[in-house]
Parts: structure tokens; C-alpha cells; sequence
């Protein structure tokens, strides 16, 4: 049997799995809902739930990965109990995987599509509604939309095609750190404009007060749901990079600065946009229309705002093609792991695949825009979105959470033993407690609160 392949370094693993975890719900959903709930002590209350709810998780994910050696849709198989049937959940996962690219190669179409229309002066010269024909002018064309999709689809399966560490590892280190070196100087640009320091004062200087305002219960559930998604748990594509690292480190410091470098850009995307918002009298809550329409007009406003746009947009293509390059691993794996294909021909079939089925989403907004499954306004890709995000995710997560810590499935002792192996800092064993009759019932508010809020709200 093969050896299976593993990173080259320590670093590569942190860079990937951080970039698996790094996305636009960083740079783009995060800072919007920060200004929904009224800034910074949304902030404080999110990072709380991301050490209480993702980290952990997080942990176990790749505990399992690391002691199968397999991707999630072999690893169940190998660590469950004889005649137990935890190994079913492994088509979720797989499902996870390939409904999660159905919508976000779409969505990195765009971030590329919008870097060269930044970058050509598209915008220059619009006024408002100029900039927002200009998205709804792509929504509308499906040659175009299709164009950019198989563009960011051809990129994160060739990087695939290379190889683990040619391939993945090296292309995405260069990108993280291109990635954290163009936030850093966007960050300078956005916090030294005129009127920057109310947008520093409002992401920086908590204000619980103006959380109530917008509505307590609603802005904890909300820092709950960011904190737990954020990191992409629960369909195994953590597992994944769980399978290529060694036995030399502990898993629990692993995770701690993954989830240190994730939520470092989730940080730094708000000292980007919060800043220049008000330097320019926009709001930051706009969802969608804040990176494709809000924003644009204000580069528009701003001196030499097209390199500033170009900057910003090929930032967002980074963010994009790293979960897009480390699910497209995950994709990889399944096929390798269950027929014991070659990663060329896994590429290939997976990459005939993945086009046809993101059709539907970049169809969704133009010829098929009559099919409005969720209700009047919901398109295709809201569908998709609810699937993985409501269903999938949390319930995937409470999956990995109760085989790590129940009986009936792997459990605590074998969990704690591969989670411990190694140098670092050890999992807390006092948390059991926690982690087996509280945590699980946080994933299923979770989980119910997401129909709530889709249905009955």
C-alpha cells in the first residue's frame, strides 16, 4: 500500500489548513455582521464562542484524520466500533464538500471578475447606480459568469494536479502570504484616511450598549453561528490535512494557531473596511452589496482608489482560492481513498464534475432565476448555501464532536491519546465534562436556530 503523502513542513500545514479555514465568510460576512451588532463588543463576544465551539472541534477533526490517515470518507470505517455504523455520515461529508464548491467557485468568479474590472477602470466615472448595474450585468450573463467560474475551477484543480506538496503547499503558502502582506498594507491605507478613527473607535472600543440596541439575543446567537462556521468544521475538511501531518506535535497547539491566524484576518478585513466606510459615510452592513456595490463606489471616491480596488479585489481572490484549493484536496482524497484512483485521473473526473454541478448556481441568477426554492427572492445558490451552512455543518460537527467523546464511537481515550502525541500544548482533559453534555446542545441550538431564523423569523 502507498505511503500517503505529507507536508514538507510544519509551516505548510498551518498555512493550509489556516487557508482551508480563511474565506470570504472571513473578509466579507464577518465584517458586515461586526457592523450589524454594533462593532467591537460583538467582536469580544465571537471570540469567545470561536475558543469554546470551533477550537475543539477543531481538534477532533483532525485527531481523526491523523489516527485513519485517511480522508472522511474512509476514516469512520477505520476507527469506529465493530458493527457500529458512524462510517454512514461519511456521504454527508462527502456531500458537504462537493455542495460547498456548487456555489463558492461561483463566488470566486466574481472576486476575480471584479480584481480586472477594478484593474481595467470599469468603475471609473460611474455613479452609484452605474457601479450596481455593473454586478447585476454579470448576475445577468451566464456566458460570463460561466467564464470566471471555470477560471477559479481550472486554477484550484491544476494546483491540485501538481501534487501535495508541489502543488498545494507551495501555491498556497505563496498565496496566504501575499494574502496577509496585502492586508496589511490595505489595513495602513484604510486606517490613515480622513475620518478613519470613528470607524477605529467603532470596531475597537466595545459598546454593549449598542449591541442591546440591535438586539442582544439575536447578536450572541449571531457570534455563536460565525464563531462555529468559520472554520469550514464538520464536513472533514479539516480531517484531510489531519491525515498529512506527523505524530511530532500535539494537535491541541496546532489548532490554537490555525485558529489564531484565521481569526487574525478576520480582525485585520474589519480594520480594512470599517475604517474607510466611515472615512467615506457608508454603511457597513449591506451584505452583498457591500463588496460589489458599496464598496466599489467608495474606491471610486478615493485617490487612486483604482489600485486601492484592484488591491482589495485580488486580496478577496486569495481568500476565495484558498478554501477553494484545500476542498478540491478534500475532493481529491475521496476519490484516492475509495477507488484508489491516481490524483491525475481524481483531478480530472472531479474537475468535469465540479463544472457541471456549479452550474446550477451561476444559472440560478439569470436563465433559471424563476426557481425560487427558499421563497419570492431566493435563488439556487441560497439553497446550496442553506444546505451545507444549517444542515450540514453543525450536524457534521456534532457527528465528529460525539465520536471523540462518546463510548459508542471512537472515544475520549483513543481521542485524548492522538490529540496529546507529540510536543506542545496538551487537549484539557477537565473539559469532558463540558464537551459531552453542554457543547453538544450549543450545536444543536445552533442547528435549530438556523430553520428559525430561515423560516419563522
Amino acid at each position: 500500500m502507498k505511503e500517503r503523502e505529507k507536508f514538507s513542513s510544519r509551516l505548510g500545514f498551518i498555512l493550509i489548513s489556516a487557508g482551508c479555514a480563511i474565506g470570504i465568510g472571513n473578509v466579507w460576512r464577518f465584517p458586515y455582521i461586526t457592523g450589524q451588532y454594533g462593532g467591537a463588543a460583538f467582536v469580544l463576544i465571537y471570540l469567545l464562542f470561536l475558543v469554546i465551539l470551533g477550537l475543539p472541534i477543531m481538534v477532533m477533526e483532525f485527531a481523526v484524520g491523523r489516527a485513519s490517515r485517511k480522508s472522511a470518507a474512509r476514516s469512520f470505517h477505520l476507527l469506529e466500533p465493530k458493527g457500529t455504523k458512524w462510517h454512514l455520515y461519511s456521504y454527508g461529508a462527502m456531500l458537504g464538500n462537493y455542495m460547498l464548491m456548487m456555489f463558492y467557485t461561483t463566488v470566486g468568479g466574481w472576486m476575480l471578475a471584479y480584481f480586472f474590472k477594478m484593474a481595467s477602470g470599469t468603475f471609473t466615472g460611474l455613479d452609484t447606480e452605474g457601479v450596481g448595474n455593473v454586478f447585476n450585468t454579470l448576475l445577468s450573463n451566464p456566458g460570463e459568469m460561466t467564464f470566471w467560474m471555470v477560471l477559479v475551477t481550472a486554477f484550484g484543480f491544476g494546483t491540485c494536479c501538481m501534487g501535495l506538496q508541489k502543488g498545494v503547499e507551495r501555491i498556497t503558502k505563496v498565496m496566504m502570504v501575499c494574502l496577509l502582506t496585502i492586508m496589511v498594507v490595505l489595513c495602513v491605507k484604510s486606517c490613515t484616511l480622513p475620518g478613519a478613527i470613528e470607524g477605529i473607535k467603532f470596531y475597537l472600543l466595545p459598546d454593549f450598549g449598542r449591541l442591546k440596541e440591535n438586539g442582544l439575543l439575536s447578536g450572541i446567537y449571531a457570534a455563536m453561528g460565525q464563531a462555529f462556521f468559520t472554520l469550514s468544521l464538520g464536513i472533514g475538511a479539516m480531517a484531510i490535512f489531519g491525515s498529512y501531518i506527523d505524530k511530532e506535535r500535539s494537535l491541541m497547539g496546532e489548532s490554537i494557531q490555525i485558529g489564531i491566524l484565521d481569526t487574525f484576518v478576520a480582525l485585520m478585513a474589519g480594520l480594512i473596511i470599517f475604517p474607510a466606510c466611515f472615512a467615506y459615510n457608508v454603511s457597513p452592513t449591506q451584505g452583498v452589496g457591500l463588496v460589489f456595490v458599496t464598496l466599489p463606489n467608495m474606491f471610486n471616491q478615493m485617490m487612486g482608489g483604482r489600485f486601492w480596488g484592484a488591491l482589495f479585489f485580488i486580496f478577496m481572490t486569495f481568500a476565495a482560492l484558498s478554501t477553494i484549493i484545500a476542498v478540491f484536496e478534500n475532493i481529491i482524497s475521496f476519490a484516492m481513498d475509495l477507488w484508489g484512483w491516481g490524483r491525475k485521473k481524481a483531478v480530472l473526473v472531479n474537475g468535469i464534475a465540479i463544472f457541471i454541478l456549479s452550474m446550477p448556481c451561476v444559472l440560478g441568477f439569470n436563465v433559471w432565476s424563476g426557481i425560487q426554492p427558499l421563497g419570492a427572492g431566493s435563488t439556487i445558490q441560497d439553497l446550496e448555501d442553506f444546505i451545507i451552512s444549517n444542515n450540514l455543518l453543525p450536524l457534521g460537527s456534532l457527528v465528529y464532536l460525539l465520536f471523540c467523546v462518546t463510548r459508542y464511537g471512537w472515544g475520549w481515550d483513543n481521542f485524548i491519546k492522538e490529540a496529546d502525541l507529540g510536543n506542545g500544548i496538551k487537549f484539557p482533559k477537565w473539559a469532558r465534562p463540558y464537551l459531552t453534555y453542554v457543547l453538544p446542545l450549543i450545536v444543536l441550538l445552533i442547528f435549530v436556530m438556523g430553520y428559525y431564523d430561515k423560516f419563522f423569523r
